[in-house]
């Protein structure tokens, strides 16, 4: 896993080392004909840093389908945890527009070869994302994704750029891919719920894209240490054990955690 936080980074209690994912939630691509696909929302992970004593945990939703010929995809909302954010996705463009910035950024729509959004909008190293795919007289460009820049549309398809594995949770989990950008031909899937995967473009005239998806937030730590002494009730979340550590999932929501 990829250290892309240290302990000098998070302000607080000095307590145990614990490893964190955080994925920001996807974006929508854009309504109607030859839109861009939606950007995946930002991907950052931490290890081996001291958890502060007390902490928010934000768990961004993925950004609404949009409706129309020429609509610009919705933006997925930032995940936190503690002072540490990754930013959601942005929307893919409407044909006539280029792509929005974002964690990863939104395909390009096909008018005039509209550009793809910019990714890592918040600015990070290592990057939270990459940018989105151009569009073309094909349709509009895919969503960026975590490892790879959406690309063009070809045969009526933009692809999403690729996402990243992550076995933090115990098993191997793909985060963060860019959404399809479309044509006039057939319509996408929606991003699957928190993995901030970004949505499809809408691929009809007048039609309705797909929903990107949800983030989420994961930290680990040893099971030498005690549970945590209590979390928000705002908050979604799961507990398991693996490998010798202690796993919180947190699948939505917001609220204050104690260690």
């Amino acid at each position: 896993m990829k250290i892309g936080i240290m302990a000098s980074q998070i302000s607080g209690h000095l307590s145990r080392p614990v490893d964190c994912l955080v994925v920001a939630g996807g974006a929508s691509g854009g309504g109607g004909h030859y839109s861009g696909g939606g950007g995946a929302g930002g991907y950052r992970t931490g290890s081996s840093f001291s958890m502060p004593g007390t902490f928010t945990v934000t768990v961004g939703a993925g950004g609404a389908a949009a409706t129309g010929n020429g609509t610009n995809g919705n933006k997925g909302s930032n995940s936190v945890f503690s002072t540490f954010t990754s930013t959601g996705g942005g929307g893919g463009a409407g044909f006539v527009n280029n792509g929005l910035t974002g964690g990863s950024g939104g395909g390009g729509g096909s008018n005039l070869g509209q550009t793809g959004g910019a990714g890592n909008e918040g600015g990070f190293s290592p990057s939270e994302g990459n940018n989105g795919g151009i569009g073309n007289n094909a349709g509009g460009g895919g969503g960026g994704g975590a490892t790879g820049i959406g690309s063009a549309n070809v045969s009526n398809v933009g692809l999403g750029g690729l996402g990243t594995a992550n076995s933090i949770s115990g098993s191997s989990v793909t985060y963060s891919v860019g959404g399809t950008g479309r044509s006039d031909v057939g319509g996408g899937s929606a991003g699957g719920a928190n993995t901030g995967t970004g949505g499809s473009g809408a691929g009809t005239s007048g039609g309705t894209s797909t929903a990107g998806g949800s983030g989420i937030v994961i930290i680990s730590y040893s099971t030498s240490y005690p549970d945590l002494t209590s979390i928000g009730g705002g908050l979604t979340y799961t507990k398991t054990t693996s490998g010798g550590n202690t796993i919180y999932k947190f699948t939505a929501g917001t609220g204050t955690v104690t260690v």
